[in-house]
């Protein structure tokens, strides 16, 4: 998946627009300073935003992004992507990618001074208004979201493989422990809507630090909201994260397979088989997974 990334810069952006959109064509095109892995995003005059697949395994959520984001945009409260337009593959970039309204607001990786309570409670309030959403054309959960959403158990090997690859830098009983209990709860409840990846290069603040819009929405789906509660060990303290449990108000099965997500993404992170990222960060989440079940 991370071997056909094709060159991605602002001068195959303003090619593009200018081929396939010419009314744009005279709009600046400048790059975003936080950027994900799975695209690359470009802000094009003031009010809209180009987003490009950076590898052929991201190209799915284009289309479904597209045909979701409208939909749930009429039922959360909480800002979502707009999409505009969708461009076409032509010979300097072989995917499809989209135009969307811009979103004012800080990511939250990049904002100062947050307060982590309050910031939980905002996420918590998207989240049980997202799993409320009717389920509509929300497509089960499955290799289009990278198996967010389906049960964590579907990355095992890649625990076992990271553990193995890590071994003595980590506690592997420990993490043994908290797998296994992950591995060995199931959601019970009826399919539900999920983001996918509620981290914090996905969430905008305004300039109060309160959530102020949520975005890519590449990963999301229909299935168990597990996946969506990583972010009381990436970004939330011991107190965000009881502030969060309580605003979800999930049950301790659903916390139990969170750590197994969260628990899973540190060590494949730790072991360098999913993509750049700071040991020393990966390395805390692993600590906080470990130490804090949120549930307790």
């Amino acid at each position: 998946m991370h071997t056909d990334v094709p060159r991605i810069d602002a001068d195959l952006v303003r090619r593009l627009v200018a081929t396939q959109f010419p009314r744009w064509a005279d709009l600046p095109v400048r790059e975003v300073e936080h950027q994900g892995w799975d695209n690359r995003t470009f802000r094009l005059g003031g009010d809209l935003s180009v987003r490009l697949p950076s590898a052929a395994g991201y190209v799915p959520a284009v289309e479904k992004e597209q045909r979701v984001l409208p939909y749930l945009a009429e039922h959360l409260d909480v800002p979502v992507p707009e999409p505009v337009a969708t461009g076409e593959p032509q010979d300097d970039y072989p995917f499809p990618w989209s135009v969307r309204r811009w979103l004012r607001g800080s990511v939250l990786l990049d904002a100062p001074d947050v307060d982590r309570s309050r910031l939980a409670a905002d996420v918590g309030a998207v989240l049980v208004q997202l799993r409320g959403v009717p389920v509509g054309p929300g497509p089960a959960a499955g290799a289009h979201s990278f198996h967010r959403g389906a049960h964590p158990s579907h990355y095992a090997a890649e625990v076992c493989a990271a553990l193995d690859a890590l071994g003595a830098d980590v506690d592997r009983p420990a993490c043994e422990a908290v797998w296994s209990r992950a591995a060995g709860s199931r959601w019970h409840g009826d399919p539900v809507w999920f983001h996918g990846d509620v981290a914090p290069g996905n969430l905008l603040v305004d300039d109060h630090g309160r959530l102020s819009a949520v975005i890519d929405f590449g990963t999301c789906g229909v299935g168990d909201p597990a996946c969506d509660l990583v972010l009381a060990w990436t970004f939330l303290d011991a107190p965000a994260r009881r502030v969060l449990r309580d605003a979800v108000g999930l049950d301790l099965d659903t916390w139990a397979r969170a750590r197994g997500w969260a628990l899973w993404k540190s060590l494949i992170m730790l072991a360098g088989s999913a993509g750049p990222g700071d040991r020393t960060e990966h390395g805390a989440v692993l600590e906080a997974v470990l130490a804090d079940p949120v549930s307790g």
